[in-house]
């Protein structure tokens, strides 16, 4: 069977509080960075609280332009505010977890990563034999990290930095 442990990491140029509210942000459903990618809506709770729901949407073409379109539902299982939120897949086409991490940096800067490890679930299985599916999830998420970047310097542009240092460290697809 396919299973994915996959880490994407990125520095932004941006204090830890914001890359975290912006995160929690996303996952309400602000679609600011994550986009085109993914689209994040709330099934109940918030997904900063433990049992908080959050229907997740992966747009394989980006949204509104066909595809198929990966859909499955994390539950929040803890929160570490401002640094630490781990999920459960719990339902959809996949199942396993996540941890998004934000760690402060020297400079102002902000390490933020995602820790996925999971399998895919119902038709993904079938796919997963034709597609690599935790290529392609790294990718999506460093790009989401990049236009994270972007997003929280255009929103306070007197820092003069603008640049993301995406960094892959691990993918590995067992």
């Amino acid at each position: 069977m396919t299973g994915y442990d996959l880490i994407d990491e990125a520095v932004v140029d941006a204090p830890p509080q914001a890359v975290w509210e912006a995160l929690i942000a996303e996952f309400r459903g602000a679609a600011r960075w994550w986009v085109p990618a993914n689209t994040f809506a709330v099934v109940s709770g918030s997904p900063d609280e433990v049992g908080g729901e959050v229907a997740v949407t992966v747009h394989t073409k980006g949204v509104d332009k066909g595809g198929p379109k990966l859909r499955f539902t994390s539950r929040t299982r803890a929160v570490e505010p401002g640094r630490l939120l781990s999920v459960d897949y719990v339902d959809g086409v996949f199942r396993g977890t996540s941890d998004f991490v934000v760690e402060p940096l020297d400079g102002g800067r902000t390490k933020v990563g995602m820790h996925f490890v999971g399998r895919p679930h119902g038709w993904l299985k079938l796919l997963a034999r034709v597609a690599d599916i935790g290529a392609e999830h790294s990718a999506g998420t460093s790009e989401a990290f990049v236009r994270l970047g972007r997003v929280l310097a255009e929103d306070s542009p007197g820092t003069g930095r603008s640049t993301v240092a995406d960094r892959h460290l691990e993918g590995s697809a067992r």
